[in-house]
């Protein structure tokens, strides 16, 4: 993740440590500063990647809360800003009413700092990742109607950077498709009501960042050495062993857009071969035998399997004797099929994983299965749903990229206008009550 405009609180990962904030890292923010001559005002951090920290902060122009994106300093990064900030402008001039489901850049700007001068970019703020939400359900796989209305989204999105702008996301995955709002409405600046910082608070010293992330990872410990107490404690059945509440995700608004556009590319302009990470990468991209918008609807499908399973699709490891590739095209084998022996074939890095009958050097046992029997069995899916979800997924896991169908063409497929089970079953049986009656008005006809 380059920095994604989230809500979802830094703490969720182990933090960004203080080492990178030297010459050329990141910039130290402390809640209060100023940016851009005073028009955005830091509140507190959402998040950080690799490459940069992202801020929730107030615009005083504007009198909204934005997501402020702060990259490292070092060359390199700024590149990466430059390019990142070219993608994000072709976004937002070809979608003025903002209705795409991408997230949409607002202003950008540099920033001078103790560590150099740092590319800023200020994006909608959004609310919490697909990941959190799939964490927040215990990954426990969402309800299939949610799933539909989370994909028509993503799908929105694909179909607006593929089809009207040429541009490839090239790093789909849970974690870069963001909520409109926050799960925990406390989070939310808007919902919760929370006024505003407009100027630092008394008593933050210089370095007031750096200090934060000592402390929190001091407060980490701590709770981490508290609760291993606690464990111990509702082992011996003491204090500590009250079952999980549970939690619902009605009533959270499910519409979401596609963020973090650090590694995005247009489709005649490429500049890497290896692109999306691990879990949702593409067999064409393992093999290095070309990639294009067919790569993203390759991630798209792991997307959704995993919100409607609380899995991933996917999850290769390297063994004795071979690679994590090798495993990842053995599973997606096991799963789909063979692939063929022209793709197994035709990449750049073909052979060091086939030999020339399209097979696997080094696993030479593979359990085939489907799609629709591993939703059946394990995930414990209707056959009628299982069948549905297999027909809308099967199609973008075809290993010839030519085949897959466009973003445009899934937000056709009838999977995506399917009503819940629970619905069609209330309709079916409406429908025979209907079938009923009209049958024993023509027994009553005939007895006549």
């Amino acid at each position: 993740m380059s920095g994604s405009p989230s809500s979802s609180s830094a703490s969720e990962d182990e933090d960004e440590g203080i080492d990178s904030y030297r010459k050329g890292g990141y910039h130290a923010v402390r809640i209060g500063d100023s940016f851009s001559g005073g028009r955005y005002i830091a509140q507190r951090k959402l998040g950080w990647g690799e490459f940069s920290t992202v801020w929730l902060a107030y615009d005083t122009r504007s009198s909204e809360f934005v997501a402020l994106k702060i990259q490292k300093s070092a060359p390199p990064f700024a590149q990466a800003a430059l390019h990142e900030i070219e993608v994000l402008s072709a976004i937002a001039d070809g979608d003025p009413s903002n209705s795409k489901y991408v997230v949409r850049l607002i202003d950008h700007f540099k920033h001078t700092g103790p560590n150099g001068q740092h590319s800023c970019m200020v994006l909608e703020f959004l609310g919490d990742s697909l990941l959190r939400l799939v964490k927040y359900n215990r990954y426990k796989g969402l309800e299939l109607d949610k799933v539909r209305e989370i994909c028509k989204c993503i799908l929105i999105g694909l179909d607006y950077l593929h089809r009207e702008l040429g541009i490839i996301h090239t790093d789909l995955k849970l974690e870069n498709v963001l909520l409109l709002s926050t799960i925990n409405a406390t989070q939310d600046p808007i919902r919760s009501g929370t006024p505003p910082i407009l100027e630092r608070p008394e008593g933050i010293p210089n370095g007031g960042a750096t200090m934060n992330i000592i402390e929190k990872k001091l407060k980490q410990r701590a709770r981490r050495a508290a609760a291993r107490i606690s464990g111990r404690r509702a082992s011996m059945g003491g204090v500590g062993g009250g079952a999980k509440t549970n939690r619902s995700i009605d009533g959270i608004d499910l519409k979401c857009k596609v963020v973090d556009f650090g590694s995005a590319c247009w489709a005649d302009k490429q500049f890497a071969q290896e692109i999306q990470t691990r879990q949702y990468r593409s067999p064409e991209v393992i093999l290095q035998s070309g990639y294009s918008f067919s790569a993203d609807m390759w991630s798209f499908a792991c997307i959704a399997f995993e919100l409607a399973t609380g899995e991933m699709m996917f999850t290769p490891k390297g063994g004795q004797g071979f690679s994590e590739d090798e495993d990842h095209l053995a599973m997606m084998m096991e799963l789909l099929g063979k692939i063929p022996r022209k793709i197994a074939n035709g990449g750049a890095r073909s052979k060091d994983y086939f030999d020339r009958y399209g097979d696997l050097k080094r696993i030479r046992r593979l359990k085939y299965g489907s799609l629709e029997k591993l939703l059946i069995d394990k995930f414990r899916f209707s056959e009628t749903d299982a069948l549905e979800f297999a027909k809308f997924l099967c199609p973008l896991l075809d290993f010839e990229p030519e085949n897959r169908p466009t973003a445009q063409q899934c937000l056709q497929h009838p999977w995506l206008n399917i009503t819940s089970q629970n619905q069609t079953e209330v309709k079916s049986e409406s429908g025979m009550e209907k079938v009923n009656v009209g049958m024993r008005n023509l027994q009553m006809k005939a007895g006549k």
